[in-house]
């Protein structure tokens, strides 16, 4: 089974540094990422205010790696137009902040964008079983969202598991993505329990190595 399937990689630029934003974007291109992963808060749906289209739009020309933008937001219906303007390759709800979610599923992919929800650490995998089969791709947060740097919580593995067996068992191409906390550490553990996509921040943008260095030894820990 390890050799049929590759795990991906999608750099948080959440940790990364906004005064420089696009090099260090096209320095995580340059270093061999899969995604650019993009951290949209809004002040109500978790604490932080972070970026809107505006900066996805000026990252775009940057690189040619998928835009992955995960959008923690109240009401994102109402905001998809325009991170699809923005060139998002894939948009990303939140089942919590959605209560017509096939809606927002259906709006995403008739634009020809990949769509995903996530789920938070204390939401069961079962909110998500009935559009399972309209995903692109289903994001479990290992941390509670709103703040780069936390630590992983150990809860979701079994999460991880299960969702990875309900995919396998409706044989279904849906990638299964987590973020949080996700470093060398944690990786081969989350990947073990089924993960295939992994969103990675302050293990990938800090001052103690280069970002290729950081991705290198992630890489190597699978």
């Amino acid at each position: 089974m390890g050799s049929s399937y590759k795990v991906k990689l999608a750099p948080s630029i959440l940790s990364a540094d906004f005064s420089c934003l696009g090099e260090q974007v096209a320095e995580t291109t340059k270093a061999g990422a899969d995604y650019i992963h993009i951290d949209v808060m809004d002040g109500r749906f978790v604490p932080q205010i972070t970026i809107g289209a505006p900066v996805v739009a000026a990252i775009r020309p940057w690189t040619n790696l998928p835009l992955d933008v995960h959008l923690m937001i109240e009401a994102p219906e109402s905001q998809i137009s325009q991170f699809i303007d923005a060139g998002a390759d894939i948009i990303t709800v939140h089942i919590e902040a959605c209560p017509h979610i096939h809606r927002a599923v259906q709006t995403i992919r008739e634009a020809r964008v990949k769509a995903g929800v996530a789920i938070n650490p204390d939401t069961s995998i079962d909110t998500v079983m009935d559009v399972l089969p309209s995903l692109d791709l289903v994001l479990l947060l290992t941390v509670n969202p709103g703040f780069g740097g936390q630590t992983f919580i150990e809860a979701v593995l079994d999460k991880v598991a299960q969702l990875r067996a309900e995919l396998d068992r409706k044989n279904l191409n849906t990638e299964l993505e987590v973020d949080g906390g996700i470093n060398a550490e944690v990786a081969p553990r989350v990947v073990r329990a089924g993960a295939r996509v992994l969103a990675a921040g302050s293990a990938v943008f800090n001052s103690e190595q280069t970002i290729s260095e950081a991705l290198g030894k992630i890489r190597a820990s699978l």
